[in-house]
């Protein structure tokens, strides 16, 4: 029987039982197998990532493990220290767009309140966020590292903080967002574009309270829902200042 031996490094330690966090772990296998799978096996989903060293050498995810080989596997973090000269991780989407899974409904209503092109259904099967994925080009936020392992996934994260308010923070410094903040741009219920619409045309869609004394509303193009600035709007913007103080005190 072969063995070969993991190292998992930074973050990437999280997916581990815990006498397998930080030490090195020993692998034995009878039948050749990719890196890739090997990996997941082990408990890491692949998105998760960015580059492999073996015995010294940088791989990518076809590479046949051998007997005897030591592996270190990195998370995108360990680029403040060290730059690979292959990377395991696809490139960029040009467009940061996201679908989320069933655990993360909070999280959904918190990108799109910043602006952040977001689909999310509570009745998504994992075949199907997968799908929407690598059809659409989306980023998988997800609790769920099973469906991060899929082969369609190619962009994915798996989403660490249980807390709503500390997971949009999360997310936010993972794909270095701060600066693509555009609040108020986008429905919260459906993720549709909002805009501007006249009083008039809308008068009878609102209470009677909001009509006296507030003048300026919004549309959302999908789903016609109207918004305007009442007392949830100070709450909201608390909350957006919230996040953007974050950032200072990184």
């Amino acid at each position: 029987m072969a063995i070969a031996y993991f190292y998992f490094h930074a973050e990437l330690n999280h997916f581990l039982p815990r006498h397998q966090k930080q030490a090195k772990i020993p692998h034995f296998f009878e039948e050749k197998a990719s890196i890739k799978d090997m990996i997941e096996s082990l408990g890491v989903p692949h998105p998760e990532v960015d580059f492999i060293n073996v015995n010294g050498e940088y791989v990518n995810f076809s590479y046949i493990v051998s007997d005897g080989d030591t592996i270190n596997v990195y998370p995108i973090s360990a680029r403040s220290v060290i730059i690979p000269s292959i990377s395991i991780l696809q490139t960029p989407l040009s467009i940061i767009r996201f679908v989320l899974d069933i655990h993360l409904g909070k999280l959904a209503t918190s990108l799109r309140l910043l602006g952040f092109d977001t689909l999310y259904r509570n009745d998504y099967e994992d075949d199907k966020l997968a799908q929407i994925s690598h059809t659409q080009g989306r980023i998988i936020l997800t609790r769920d590292k099973g469906l991060l392992m899929r082969s369609l996934v190619t962009h994915g994260y798996y989403v660490r903080n249980t807390n709503p308010q500390q997971q949009i923070i999360e997310v936010l410094q993972r794909f270095d967002l701060f600066k693509l903040i555009s609040p108020f741009k986008r429905c919260l219920r459906c993720n549709g574009l909002l805009e501007s619409v006249d009083k008039q045309s809308i008068i009878d869609q609102v209470p009677e309270n909001v009509q006296s004394h507030i003048d300026q509303f919004q549309r959302c193009q999908d789903c016609e829902r109207i918004y305007w600035k009442g007392s949830h709007y100070e709450r909201l913007q608390q909350f957006i200042d919230k996040v953007l103080d974050s950032k200072k005190g990184e």
